[in-house]
């Protein structure tokens, strides 16, 4: 283990010297930040993770138990942002968390601008925060700008490299535990982490402690095994490279091709560069392993690469003459530029069969009825205004279907333990007004799925909205 004193580097500002550099800065990083997020209003909805948050937020806000009514397989600290947010703001519309979410990549640029001058000065602390936001926006506008995981996840990443860096151990372990609880993965920070604690006993205890209080305070809060098992233990079948091999390899091709465009102007230099601070490599190496965990290769799972790459970018611009340094800035603010575009120009047409299949959902509905939604876009339940009838949002839960996995990692036996038995249970208690087959053809269609099958044989279709078939229940 690393044990220098690289854990503590020394303060390139003078404390008191630059007294109106955050006073200048931080409206420069407000107005970029909200800037890069114009996009993200442009829609209701930019992902199915929206749609999903958005739907367990109105669960829980009726009385829901995190874990026991309603589940996924994530931690509970988004979804408790979202029922925060929507309790405030209503439930109506996404606005309070689009916000959220403006004010997490502000939170996130201005630690590492903190960081980068602690370490290389006034200049540099600038260029990483502009930097951050500028490539933050660097994915397909469905991943960069939706309200998602690891959005809140980046903050939490950020503070926890800002408290080590400055040795305090038990706000850092407290930073690594909050990342884990906004997503799995915001606990490869850790690593780092790590690193720059370095061999000091009292420094890995407090570490230590700092990370289990807010992990084990959510476990109580929620359900501890329930916690346990969604979490960590339930999802052995999802984080699988079967099935499908060849899209999950194009996909996180594509994904790291489009994050490299937007890192256009600085990747050459970090590839190129010396720089010493080990610490950060091996922030970029943990997220990027962090990103491969599970093999599905999601765009928005790239988010996480984001802040070591704009330390790193930073650190290397330092060692090239001016113009340079200019060149690879306004590149870096070209290629934004070209993203947002995308953003606010690209049709979303997901979002408008979603639509489509909500509207036909209300007309034959009242507010009172609970339907089944048979796919993988848990927004229609969201848009419909309509309560589901089960605690399980989408077919991935009760198939394993995920991101286009096919073939042998699809069917009823690789559904989370004993969801078929809960779902049946559920729907006996509350048969659902309507059952809608969202599948079109995918591998959890009826015709492959004998339980699913069971299920119809008491409904009869009575409409059918972009391939979509409704289902009401026998009169």
């Amino acid at each position: 283990m690393y044990a220098e004193p690289l854990a503590q580097p020394r303060s390139v500002t003078p404390p008191r010297a630059g007294r109106g550099y955050w006073r200048r800065l931080l409206p420069l990083l407000t107005a970029l930040a909200c800037l890069t997020r114009v996009p993200s209003f442009a829609h209701p909805l930019w992902n199915p993770d929206e749609g999903y948050l958005a739907v367990q937020a109105r669960m829980l806000a009726h009385g829901g138990e995190l874990y026991e009514t309603v589940v996924d397989r994530k931690p509970p600290l988004v979804p408790w942002l979202y029922q925060g947010a929507f309790a405030l703001a209503g439930s109506d519309s996404l606005v309070s968390v689009r916000l959220l979410a403006v004010l997490a990549h502000l939170l996130t640029a201005a630690l590492l601008a903190a960081l980068a001058r602690r370490r290389w000065g006034d200049t540099a602390g600038r260029t990483a925060g502009v930097l951050y936001l500028l490539i933050s926006v660097g994915l397909n506008p469905e991943d960069a700008q939706a309200a998602g995981f690891e959005v809140f996840m980046l903050p939490c990443t950020a503070a926890a490299v800002w408290c080590a860096d400055r040795g305090h151990w038990a706000a850092a372990g407290a930073a690594v535990g909050s990342a884990f609880l906004a997503k799995q993965t915001g606990g490869a920070v850790l690593l780092p982490v790590l690193w720059l604690c370095g061999a000091s006993w009292g420094g890995l205890l407090r570490l230590g402690a700092g990370a289990l209080v807010p992990v084990l305070s959510a476990a109580v809060l929620t359900d501890p095994a329930g916690f346990l098992f969604w979490t960590v233990t339930g999802s052995g079948a999802y984080a699988s490279f079967t099935g499908s091999e060849l899209h999950m390899l194009a996909r996180a091709v594509a994904n790291t091709a489009l994050l490299a465009a937007a890192c256009a102007g600085v990747l050459p230099l970090v590839a190129r560069a010396r720089t010493k601070a080990a610490d950060l490599w091996l922030w970029l190496a943990s997220a990027a392993g962090a990103v491969a965990l599970g093999f599905h290769f999601f765009g928005h799972y790239f988010l996480q690469l984001t802040p070591p790459l704009a330390l790193l970018a930073t650190a290397a611009l330092r060692t090239v003459p001016r113009a340079r340094r200019n060149r690879a800035l306004v590149t870096s603010a070209c290629c934004c530029a070209l993203f947002l575009t995308w953003g606010l120009l690209a049709p979303r047409p997901e979002l408008t069969h979603a639509q489509r299949l909500a509207d036909a959902i209300g007309r034959r509905t009242t507010p009172d009825d609970r339907i089944l939604l048979w796919g993988i876009h848990p927004e229609t339940y969201w848009l419909a205004h309509r309560a589901p009838a089960t605690r399980y949002l989408t077919a991935g839960l009760l198939t394993n279907y995920s991101g286009g996995r096919d073939g042998p990692g699809v069917g009823e036996k690789y559904a989370m333990k004993g969801a078929w038995a809960t779902l049946h249970r559920e729907l006996a208690t509350h048969p659902p007004r309507l059952i809608v087959d969202d599948s079109r053809g995918k591998p959890y269609a009826p015709d492959r799925i004998r339980s699913l099958r069971r299920l119809l044989a008491g409904y009869e279709e009575v409409a059918v909205v972009d391939g979509a078939v409704l289902h009401a229940r026998a009169r």
